[in-house]
């Protein structure tokens, strides 16, 4: 026989368990600690990441703000004792690029010119190319892209000399159009790529399901896949947005001294021969030329992060 004594220790004991097993499942585990050594090394490594790509954006805002007699004489790091936006007026409005002194205002609108068709045409193209090879197989369209994924990696400095040739040819060379053409060519593979994949990604049943109810190739593209597709699109456009507009290379040889654009302009102006540099007006330019893509990425960055998550890694 089991002793009284024990048997009702043992009955407090459970009852004790009990209650302790309640309040864990009522209240749950002990929260941890915030500052844990393995988030002080990941904190500090972030933080360390942020100065390193702050600091010269910081350098580059004061000094737009400054006079030239401060910068001569000051700090560079210090914040500017008089504020002034007149390097800002003068990098947009009269700085010299050249001969000429009309600031970055005609690059940026020649930039304006040769980004949207560049961004629209591209981006169009790619996505029926991706929506093509996933749901409208033909022969030889492993062999296609292929070639187009091999396109991707050819650099762009061996390709100058035969477009310059077609261009040429075109009759476009020296013209807005050529940069166009040009952007275009360079931005269909990785764009087809993406979309391609992000395609695949796609319930099949959706594509099927639109076959069997007659529809052709046009109104599923436009009608289902377009629809669906906010989030590559919005990928596509960044990457294009900020390849074409942050380009030198390809405006300086194909668009002709009167197309050039924002990046050329800012070359030309922080280059320029006249005079002693005036580092004010060159930061305020450099930033103003950067506006544009940095603006986009704040806008989309959540669908971009989205969207390149989906595009790059399925299918």
């Amino acid at each position: 026989m089991s002793n009284p004594a024990q048997l009702s220790t043992n009955v407090a004991l459970d009852a004790v368990d009990n209650k302790g097993m309640r309040l864990e499942g009522n209240h749950g585990p002990r929260p941890k600690p915030f500052f844990t050594p393995k988030r002080i090394v990941l904190y500090s490594i972030l933080f360390v990441a942020c100065l390193y790509y702050l600091f010269p954006l910081y350098v580059m805002v004061v000094t737009s703000f400054k006079t030239m007699p401060e910068i001569r004489f000051g700090n560079i790091f210090a914040p500017p004792i008089e504020f002034t936006g007149e390097p800002w007026v003068k990098a947009w409005t009269s700085a010299c690029t050249g001969l000429t002194c009309n600031g970055l205002n005609p690059g940026f609108w020649n930039s304006v010119k040769i980004l949207i068709p560049s961004v629209l045409l591209s981006t169009v193209v790619a996505a029926v190319n991706g929506y093509g090879l996933v749901n409208w197989k033909f022969k030889g369209s492993e062999i296609f892209f292929s070639i187009l994924i091999f396109g991707s990696f050819i650099p762009y400095q061996v390709m100058i000399y035969p477009l310059v040739m077609i261009t040429r040819e075109l009759g476009i060379y020296g013209s807005i159009w050529a940069v166009i053409l040009v952007h275009t060519i360079f931005g269909m593979p990785i764009l087809t790529l993406l979309f391609r994949n992000y395609f695949a990604s796609l319930p099949v049943e959706l594509f099927k399901a639109a076959r069997v109810d007659g529809a052709g190739f046009w109104r599923i593209f436009f009608e289902i896949m377009l629809p669906m597709s906010l989030p590559i699109i919005v990928v596509a456009l960044i990457l294009q947005v900020t390849g074409i507009w942050n380009d030198f290379l390809f405006g300086v040889v194909f668009a002709g001294t009167q197309n050039y654009p924002m990046t050329v302009q800012l070359n030309n102006i922080v280059n320029s021969a006249q005079g002693s540099p005036e580092y004010n007006v060159n930061m305020a330019a450099t930033i103003l030329t950067g506006l544009v893509p940095l603006i986009i990425y704040f806008i989309s960055g959540r669908l971009f992060v989205r969207g390149i998550a989906a595009g790059a890694v399925k299918g």
